[in-house]
């Protein structure tokens, strides 16, 4: 049994862990109450670009053949991952589950080679672990990243469609549904197609039937090449904000955990404790008993 003096050492060590513990949690659920605001603030922005863009397309015409971004490759040779994880620990099996989720897409598509674009420091790390091909970073992103500060990301995603060196880019995240739930996603991001992008934006279908004729100007082929890129940063910022806010919430929940668990940990060692100290202290009035009746019957 370890003695008193080192059991209060671990309970200092406990106690003063739970502490640290409990402080995480708190500013990881302030910084939760800001990325919700972050993510529900881009919806409303998102969701007019998404109506705006699936007009263009639902006019008379192929809109595949009006950008390039549009266009589906007859043979995916290809894939490009841009990857978003976090570059601190602490939350969990945030990370983790990411990286397993876009393990699994590599085995799924054995058959093609795969890039990644890595967003965070883990993921770079596991992905390097796994001797997987990273053609790019982007690390220590700000903690209320603007869109100027993802915007490179994007273009990073489109540069590489249209160098024919990416038949397919897909975006790899961590949804945000609640405090509780976070859900690893991958989905495409190039060729952009309208049902992909209303599923990203969380956007209403218009009505079946019909197109309506719209007047564009300049003209449709140069809104598209305005919006489309820019709707592709934006899916780009919004997953980025959804995975922040997702690693907050699993930060703030992993570190409560953590706290419950010292917490559990400090009061089983200090039952432990009292334990050894009342076992000492009996030790020390048997010692004491003991010494009195053997002076009586040396005096007697």
């Amino acid at each position: 049994m370890p003695s008193l003096r080192n059991m209060r050492l671990r309970m200092r060590s406990v106690k003063n862990i739970s502490q640290v513990t409990k402080a995480l949690e708190a500013v990881s659920a302030s910084k939760v109450r800001k990325a919700q605001q972050a993510v529900q603030g881009t919806r409303p922005y998102a969701r007019k670009a998404f109506q705006v863009l699936q007009h263009l397309g639902m006019q008379p015409g192929s809109a595949a053949s009006l950008h390039p971004l549009l266009q589906q490759r007859a043979e995916v040779k290809n894939i490009l991952v841009v990857l978003i994880t976090s570059d601190r620990g602490l939350c969990g099996a945030y990370n983790t589950n990411m990286i397993r989720a876009a393990m699994g897409f590599v085995r799924d598509h054995k058959a093609t080679p795969i890039k990644f674009v890595a967003v965070g420091k883990k993921g770079r790390d596991l992905l390097l672990r796994r001797r997987q091909t990273i053609m790019g970073e982007f690390i220590n992103l700000p903690g209320n990243p603007e869109f100027k500060d993802i915007s490179p990301i994007g273009r990073m995603a489109v540069d590489e469609f249209l160098a024919g060196r990416a038949d397919e880019v897909y975006l790899g995240f961590t949804d945000y549904v609640n405090t509780l739930r976070q859900e690893p996603r991958l989905k495409l991001l190039l060729p952009l197609k309208t049902e992909e992008a209303q599923e990203a934006t969380g956007g209403t279908t218009l009505a079946k039937g019909p197109a309506a004729a719209y007047i564009y100007e300049p003209s449709q082929e140069g809104l598209l090449d305005v919006i489309v890129p820019r709707f592709i940063e934006l899916q780009v910022y919004q997953s980025v904000l959804e995975a922040m806010a997702s690693e907050h919430s699993a930060r703030m929940v992993a570190m409560r955990n953590a706290t419950d668990s010292a917490k559990d940990l400090l009061s089983a060692l200090q039952l432990q404790y009292n334990k050894a100290r009342q076992l000492a202290i009996t030790s020390d009035l048997l010692d004491i008993v003991g010494g009195v009746e053997a002076l009586a019957k040396a005096s007697s």
